[in-house]
This record gives C-alpha cells, sequence and structure tokens, in this order.
C-alpha cells in the first residue's frame, strides 16, 4: 500500500500541474507538500529511514547555489536592462537579422549554465521585444533560443533546476558528481547541439517591420518580481529535492533497471511536464553515466517541443504571448528530428 501510495504522489505530480490551473499558480508550495508526503510514506517503508537530519540540510543547502546565481543575475539584468537592449539592437541592425540570430542562439545557450536559464530566457525576451522584426520570424528565433538555453543550462548545477537536482542526487557514491560532472557526460552532445541550432535560425527570413507587427513583452520586471522569483526558484529547488528522496524505492524498483534507449524516449514526456520535476522522479545513483546521459538528453529535447516543457519556454511564451499551437507548429518537428538525430548518434557513439 505504501508503494502504491508513492505511485499516487507521482502520478498527482505529473498530472494536476496540467490539468489545474490554481495547481499550476502555486506549483512550488503543490510539490513541497507532495514531496513532504513522499518522504514520510518511504520513511515507513523499508529499513532505510529517509526522514533524517542529512536530508533536512539537504533540502536547506542545495537550492542555495541557483537561488543566488538568479537573484544576483536578475537584478543585474533589470538595473542594466536598457543599456543592454540598446547595444544589442545595435548589434542587430549590423549584422543582420540571420547572423544576429546565430549569434544570440549560440551565446544564451552557452551564458546560460552561468546566468541561469530564466535570466537567458528574460534577455530573450527583452530583445525580441526590441527587434522590429516581423512576428514569424521573431516567434522562430524565440523557439530556437529557447532549445539553446535549456541545452545549456543544463551543463552546471546553477544553471536551472534539472541540473540543480541532477547533481544533489549524483554527489555521493559512486558518481561523486561535482559541478562540472554533468558538463563531463553531455557537455560534448550539448555545445554541438547548441550551434547546430543557431545555424538552424539561418535558414528563417527575417524582415524589418512595424512594431505593431513583432513580438512586445507583455509587461517589464521590477525588484519585487526579481526577489518573489528567486524565492521561489528556492523552494521549487528544495521541493525537488524531497521529491528525489522519497521517490527512491520507486526508482530503485520499477525506473533503475530500464534499458537507456527507453529512459531515452519515455522521457518525450518532458513536452508537457516540467523536465526538473521528472528529473527528481527518475534520476538515481544506481544509473550508470550512460544511463543518465540517455535519460537527461530525452529530457532535454522533448522539453523544448511545447511550451510547459522547460522553464524558458513557460517565460518567454508567456511574456511574449506566444500561443500553444504556434509555438508546437515549429518545436514539435524540430525536437523529433532532435531526438531522432541524437538518438542515431547515441547508438553509434
Amino acid at each position: 500500500m505504501l508503494i502504491a501510495g508513492l505511485i499516487g504522489i507521482i502520478i498527482l505530480v505529473l498530472i494536476l500541474p496540467l490539468v489545474s490551473h490554481r495547481v499550476e499558480e502555486n506549483l512550488e508550495a503543490f510539490l513541497f507538500a507532495m514531496g513532504l508526503a513522499a518522504v514520510t510514506l518511504s520513511h515507513f517503508l523499508g529499513p532505510e529511514k529517509m526522514w533524517t537530519f542529512h536530508l533536512i540540510e539537504e533540502s536547506l543547502i542545495e537550492p542555495i547555489k541557483i537561488t543566488i546565481a538568479v537573484l544576483a543575475a536578475g537584478y543585474i539584468f533589470q538595473r542594466y536592462r536598457t543599456e543592454i537592449t540598446k547595444n544589442i539592437v545595435r548589434f542587430e541592425r549590423s549584422l543582420g537579422p540571420r547572423l544576429f540570430g546565430f549569434t544570440l542562439v549560440v551565446a544564451l545557450g552557452l551564458l546560460s549554465s552561468i546566468i541561469t536559464a530564466i535570466i537567458a530566457a528574460l534577455v530573450l525576451v527583452e530583445v525580441i521585444s526590441a527587434l522590429k522584426l516581423d512576428k514569424k520570424f521573431e516567434t522562430a528565433l524565440t523557439i530556437v533560443a529557447c532549445y539553446a538555453i535549456g541545452f545549456g543550462a543544463a551543463l552546471t548545477p546553477i544553471g536551472e533546476p534539472l541540473s540543480t537536482i541532477a547533481i544533489a542526487k549524483l554527489k555521493g557514491e559512486p558518481h561523486h558528481a561535482n559541478f562540472f560532472y554533468l558538463t563531463k557526460i553531455i557537455g560534448i552532445y550539448i555545445i554541438p547541439g547548441i550551434i547546430a541550432l543557431g545555424i538552424i535560425i539561418e535558414y528563417f527570413k527575417g524582415k524589418e517591420t512595424v512594431k505593431a507587427k513583432s513580438l512586445t513583452e507583455d509587461k517589464t520586471e521590477t525588484t519585487k518580481d526579481v526577489i518573489i522569483r528567486a524565492v521561489k526558484v528556492y523552494l521549487f529547488v528544495m521541493a525537488l529535492v524531497l521529491l528525489g528522496t522519497g521517490f527512491k524505492p520507486v526508482i530503485d524498483m520499477y525506473i533503475v533497471n530500464l534499458p537507456a534507449a527507453a529512459l531515452y524516449w519515455i522521457n518525450m514526456i518532458s513536452a508537457i511536464l516540467d523536465n526538473a520535476t521528472i528529473t527528481a522522479a527518475e534520476i538515481s545513483p544506481q544509473m550508470t553515466d550512460y544511463q543518465i546521459r540517455f535519460l537527461l538528453m530525452g529530457l532535454l529535447i522533448s522539453g523544448g517541443m511545447l511550451i510547459p516543457g522547460n522553464i524558458p519556454n513557460i517565460i518567454a511564451a508567456g511574456k511574449l504571448k506566444i500561443k500553444s499551437r504556434e509555438w508546437a507548429k515549429l518545436g514539435v518537428p524540430l525536437g523529433l528530428a532532435l531526438m531522432l538525430i541524437y538518438f542515431i548518434v547515441f547508438e553509434i557513439l
């Protein structure tokens, strides 16, 4: 019955944010409550006690790095956003839409592991809002850039919650995951992928247009918004730490022994479910680097297909008012193509 209860919690975690607007609006608090419930059930499941001082300490400390990164980068960007935007627009006019698109996609993809996926997405929104290019090109640029941001942010534990929780769960035996662990196991696939995404955007033609016919940010951010977002990130990552620990019996029983290829294709569900939450529900120290590589790449690629799959998508689509159908029109075929290409590369190498 306890295992059934844990499986029930997993189902609630994956489904309720999709079907309940109230849960979606209060996602961090919901996941935190589910994390507490999962750890409590697991505590009584077997000989290994889940509620320990170490878990409490870990849940309080692990979110600190990414929260500080989000807060600091958010404040700096909010303070100098006008100057940054002006220089970027001047840069676009000197390079032209295609070369500028390539540069923007690659730069944000690589920088997102340092400035965080959230700030990279906000920079993208500012840039798109400042440009006076046709809506079709700006929409394509947004989607491709969000793919690149999602890729690059996974390289370090401060880049996004997915990488934060992966490192937290793998830092002990046998992986001893450190700051550069994910760069080591998936960097060789991520960096060429970001460059390829930059090349893809060069095939779209961007034309100058009046501002009313291009994408525009819904509202500018305040210092209060920066602080609230940092608090939400802290609570979100804390909840993921608890969920990852609480789900451990189910992961060890059902997930760890799955073939790497199965993990890869199963994780296409990340197109509609936040990939950090799925990471907390699936990843385990008992997995090999080979399994972890397939698992994470499946999540990262499919996370770009639809708006709910990744934090940058949610931020950019929400602020630029990009509809789900518009996103899917490019995001789904691009994601499927990348899934197939990467799968062939993994099988060959």
